[in-house]
This record gives C-alpha cells, structure tokens and sequence, in this order.
C-alpha cells in the first residue's frame, strides 16, 4: 500500500475511534431527519399524577425522653431557691450525661442569685465537672477577664443549658439540652435577670429554638418567653470563650456585643 493510502487509513481508524468513544454508533440513517421540524414539535402531554408523600419514617436510635422531661418539669416546679434547684438537679437520674461524661456532681451554677444578667453556656467541660462550678477552664477565666473589663463581673451569674459533661466535651444533644430545659427555666423564673446572654451557638439554638448558626445569631437582640408565657426577656447571643480562644480575631466581635448588653442594662439603670 502507497504510504499515501496508509496514511489516510491510520487517519481514518483514528477518527473513527474518536467517534466510537463519543457515542457515535451509526454513520447514517435509513433516511433524512429534519431536525429543525422535529424540535418545532411540542411533546405529548402526560396525565397528571397526584403524588402522594409517603409519611416519614420514625428516625431511629432517637430516644423517647418525655417521660424524663416530664419528670424534671414537676420536680423543677417545686424548687423555691437556687439551692433547693441545684439539690434537686443533682438527685435527678433522667439525664443519661450523668452516668456517661460526669465525674462529679452536677455543675449548675455560680454568681449572683439576684444578678440582673444570666449568662447561659452550652454545657461543663473537664475543668468544671472537677471543681463543681460552670466555666472555670480556660474559656471560663477568658469570660471572666472579659465581664470585668465590660464592668459585668459582679453583676452575672453563669450557668447552662445541661448539668453534666458530654463524654469528651462534645457539643450537648438537643434530646440532652430538652431534658435539661425545665430545670435552666425554673433557674430563670428564680433569679428574674432583666437580660440573658447566650454564649456559643448550642445555648442560642437550645434556649432561643432557633436553627440559625451562631455567627448569624450573635449581636442581635431576641426575646425569651418561658413556657407558660408569665415571663418575657431580652436575650443577646454571642461567641462562645471557647471559640475565641481558637480564634482570637473573633474577641472584638464578642467584645461589641458585651458592649451592647452593657449599654442596654446601664440605659435600663439610669432614672427616667
């Protein structure tokens, strides 16, 4: 074969292929297609079919905690002070953080019982379940640097949204925080604070039910309704001390919201 020739033969096999690997299975069909007509040609229309959704499923491994929420409902309602609260949280068993992260007794709370601002962190860490009291870690002494210099050290007190470690200093669950919420309300009703402060995006999602992430929360003002609606409070979500540690350049925005309590209680303060 003439080079000629087995050149334009490798040229063909080659282009051939090339469709091959395209898709391309056919060369020509048995007769002419207009294209153009075609695509003018709407399609036929189908019946509708109501689309029923199918209910959903009941989501396993979640756990049936009525009974326990209903359990610190009633014992919460007869507490009558901080510390019969705290006596009572600390006998409470409905809660499974008790038997798998805690060490210690409960951690419950610390400050003053008739501080006009209640600060509310999402759970104990390792620190705290030791020593008994919430935020005493390094977060807990970062938060507290920063009360004083926003003039709140002698005016919180500081608890949270579960009693107990999570195993490892995990995030508390939302079945963990519900079970936990009756007690962090009668807290509330007790003490009467005039604003709450909601470190960290697990206690603004717990305590405020909403869905939104922290960084959208924090520096806006909500209200907290308790749940048979005889108490209404401002509540002001923030970063929580933990999170600026791992990122420093965050402080300023936890500052400016520190500021924007300082400034709402001290207006809240100053005669008519």
């Amino acid at each position: 074969m003439p080079a000629a020739d087995e050149t334009a033969a490798r040229y063909s096999e080659s282009l051939l292929a090339f469709w091959a690997e395209g898709g391309v299975d056919a060369m020509l069909l048995d007769e002419a297609v207009d294209r153009i007509a075609t695509g003018q040609i709407a399609p036929p229309r189908l019946p509708e079919r109501k689309v029923v959704a199918a209910p959903s499923p009941a989501r396993a491994g979640q756990p049936d905690i009525s009974a326990a929420v209903a359990q610190a409902r009633a014992l919460a309602a007869e507490a009558d002070s901080l510390e019969s609260l705290a006596q009572t949280i600390s006998g409470f068993d409905g809660c499974p953080l008790k038997f798998e992260g805690a060490a210690s007794r409960a951690v419950v709370y610390r400050g003053d019982p008739k501080a006009p601002v209640m600060v509310i962190g999402e759970g104990p860490g390792q620190e705290e379940d030791l020593r008994g009291q919430p935020f005493v870690g390094r977060a807990g002494q970062l938060l507290d640097r920063m009360l004083a210099a926003a003039g709140l050290d002698n005016r919180v007190l500081i608890t949270n949204t579960v009693f107990w470690r999570p195993p490892g200093n995990r995030t508390p669950t939302p079945s963990e925080q519900a079970i936990c919420a009756p007690f962090l309300e009668r807290a509330i009703t007790l003490v009467r604070p005039r604003m709450l402060l909601l470190a960290g995006g697990a206690s603004a999602k717990a305590v405020l039910k909403k869905e939104e992430g922290i960084l959208s929360l924090r520096g806006r003002w909500f209200e907290w309704r308790s749940s048979d609606g005889n108490l209404e409070l401002p509540a002001l979500p923030t970063l929580h001390p933990a999170f600026l540690l791992r990122q420093p350049a965050a402080k300023k925005r936890a500052w400016s919201d520190l500021l924007t309590l300082t400034e709402r209680l001290d207006r809240q303060d100053r005669p008519a």
